[in-house]
């Protein structure tokens, strides 16, 4: 059977495979022509360099074809596996189509450096990547769909077993919940789906029968299918738009297509306007999985119906691409754990993914279950990046519960003081840099410690003590300073963090764009010196509360501190005066340093003032931009500096230079 006659035949059946070439360059782009010249189709290619004349994709910008369709496609890993442009560029690919992978040679594949993994492993340089690439290798070879042609050896090309002609079910599914929807007095509905289901074009179908539905979503520029099936009852305004008006009057419905994406807070304002809410997620897939949204979001809700799209749009549910792409990139659910007590928490093997790799993929699965953002980007960080901790509570049939940990700090102390002077910001190191860089403790990046990245406890434990229980063991290994966690501030989450025995060290002035909320960082001390650094950054917190409470818009229960300007903020301020330390997390040494002077300058009083604008201050003085008027304020901060003691200033400087 020829290449085009086994193409029809997967179209009847609604079927698409994959095909490996596995080899030198110049072999695999032999056989790639081979293909071509066999097959008609598209023949787009990902890949970080062309090939040929074909129509071309850098992994990087393939979310801007998603809602395309592809007839064939190649993609190039023979210098870097991208998995989220994989899975994306799979979705694109319609019913008969093939998707050719090029790989490195197949046994040199695991220990050649991944260009990919400087985008995720913290990594100068690009390091092998032996557990991923190991992993693929082994769903390859099992999955007898995968064609495999590997240079030196016998071609693998299992027949395609007799399949019934394909009948796609999934319009009819979505004129059902349609249906359903027009019918629904008020309340909120929750659409839910795996990629390439149709709950955009579901949410459309609704939209082009409600002349007054407003439609939201984290871009617009992701709506087009939506927009297609909608028709002139497109009526598009971003989450911020809505809710800078008053009022939207005559507009019942609200339609949010990929509701996990947008930030809770401004989410649950959102819903809170309109008698009829239709929420559409993703439930998995390469940019994260909205389960954790179900849980966590909607859980608080009232009023919910749930609708599920299961049927595929582009190809029949008995797809070979797509279930070894679930298998490979571990794209299914968790398994529910049985309610049971909290069992002990234990820590993974530096070799668990080799020796036992059902526990840490069952931990990634958690993971994924329970953060939106969790994606094949974070599953290629487990397996290989360098400095990954996993610990345990449960086994892997039902887990009850896991915690992510990061290896951060002990930094030279000369790299150390360029992070804290702002002259340096090296990968990695989140916590560790910005207690340095923001909070001023150069003593936070030469420390060695663990920032937790992620925890998730399954739906049926929580409550129980499982995730406190996983923090105390991490914290009873004494190989570190201390441990810390980044999170974006709500009540709630804080009262977890501070229940675990962590103290909080530090908060942003501004809102993240993923949470919608404040980053805090917090930590918790293992040895005396992380204890120091935590008793002086808490302090420190407390001292600047009254400058930053002006532009932070939570309550903090912190306790009241002096306000004289001491040693340690005159080195601080040096550091802003002399060195590249940022404004914002300079203002409130600032402001101290200002309160002890009487030489301080109009425009050094004038931006700490509340709710200062530093584009209005810029353009009443007639400066170019905000860089000039950072220098200024730089200049100003000397001047003040000397003022206060001019031989101090001077010492200073000199250290700070």
């Amino acid at each position: 059977m020829t290449a085009e006659q086994l193409s029809r035949q997967m179209q009847q059946a609604g079927i698409r495979r994959l095909c490996v070439i596995s080899g030198e360059s110049a072999w695999a782009l032999a056989r790639v022509a081979e293909w071509r010249a066999d097959l008609q189709g598209d023949w787009l290619v990902v890949s970080d360099t062309p090939v040929d004349s074909l129509p071309h994709c850098a992994p990087a910008a393939l979310r801007t074809l998603l809602g395309r369709e592809f007839t064939h496609a190649i993609f190039d890993a023979r210098r870097g596996f991208h998995a989220e442009a994989f899975a994306a560029l799979a979705g694109t690919l319609r019913a008969g189509s093939w998707l050719l992978l090029l790989t490195p040679p197949w046994l040199h594949w695991a220990e050649q450096p991944d260009e990919d993994s400087l985008r995720w492993a913290d990594v100068a340089e690009p390091i092998a990547t032996p557990h991923f690439i190991r992993h693929l290798q082994q769903t390859l070879l099992a999955d007898p769909s995968v064609v495999l042609l590997r240079q030196g050896e016998a071609a693998r090309l299992t027949p395609l077993s007799a399949r019934s002609a394909w009948r796609c079910g999934a319009p009819q599914q979505q004129q059902a919940i349609v249906q359903q929807l027009l019918t629904m007095a008020s309340g909120i509905a929750v659409v839910t789906a795996p990629r390439g289901r149709g709950k955009s074009a579901l949410a459309g179908m609704l939209a082009q029968q409600l002349p007054d539905a407003t439609i939201t979503a984290p871009a617009k520029a992701a709506t087009d299918v939506l927009a297609h099936f909608a028709g002139e009852h497109f009526h598009f305004m971003a989450p911020d738009a809505i809710l800078a008006q008053p009022a939207l009057p005559g507009r019942e419905w609200l339609i949010v297509d990929e509701a996990a994406a947008i930030p809770t807070p401004i989410l649950t304002q959102l819903v809170e306007r309109f008698s009829r809410v239709l929420l559409t997620t993703t439930v998995q897939g390469y940019e994260g999985t909205g389960r954790g949204f179900i849980l966590k979001f909607c859980a608080g809700l009232e009023r919910v119906r749930y609708f599920t799209l299961d049927e595929p749009l582009r190809w029949s549910r008995q797809d070979p691409l797509e279930q070894w792409l679930n298998q490979a990139l571990l794209f299914e659910d968790a398994v529910p754990a049985p309610a049971a007590s909290p069992a002990a928490p234990r820590r993974l093997s530096a070799d668990a993914w080799q020796t036992n790799p059902s526990q840490p993929r069952a931990a990634y699965r958690l993971l994924a279950s329970a953060h939106y953002r969790t994606s094949p980007l974070d599953l290629r960080r487990l397996m290989d990046a360098p400095g990954m901790t996993l610990w345990l509570s449960g086994e892997a049939t039902g887990l009850q519960g896991t915690l992510w940990l990061v290896e951060e700090g002990g930094l030279p102390p000369e790299l150390a003081q360029a992070v804290w002077a702002g002259r340096r910001r090296p990968r990695g190191n989140l916590v560790a840099q910005s207690l340095a860089a923001h909070a001023g403790f150069i003593e936070a990046a030469t420390l060695r410690s663990r920032r937790i990245s992620r925890i998730a406890v399954a739906a049926e434990q929580r409550r129980q003590g499982t995730g406190q229980a996983l923090v105390t063991a991490a914290q009873s290994q004494q190989d570190v300073d201390f441990l810390s966690v980044s999170f974006g501030y709500t009540e709630a989450l804080w009262a977890f963090w501070r229940a675990c025995g962590f103290t909080l060290v530090r908060i942003g002035t501004q809102r993240e764009a993923s949470s919608g909320c404040y980053a805090a960082m917090a930590m918790r001390a293992v040895t005396p010196a992380g204890a120091d650094l935590q008793r002086r950054a808490s302090q420190r917190l407390a001292r600047d509360w009254p400058q930053l409470r002006q532009q932070i818009a939570i309550s903090l229960d912190l306790p009241e501190m002096a306000l004289a300007f001491t040693h340690e903020d005159a080195r601080l301020a040096a550091g802003f005066a002399w060195a590249q330390r940022p404004l914002e997390a300079s203002l409130p040494v600032l402001h101290r340093l200002v309160l002890t002077s009487n030489l301080a300058s109009p425009l050094l009083r004038a931006v700490l003032e509340p709710q200062a604008e530093l584009s209005r201050l810029t353009q009443s003085l007639g400066l170019t931009g905000r860089k000039a008027l950072v220098a200024q304020l730089r200049l100003d901060t000397a001047a003040a500096l000397i003022a206060w003691d001019a031989a101090q200033a001077q010492k200073l400087q000199q250290q700070v230079e």
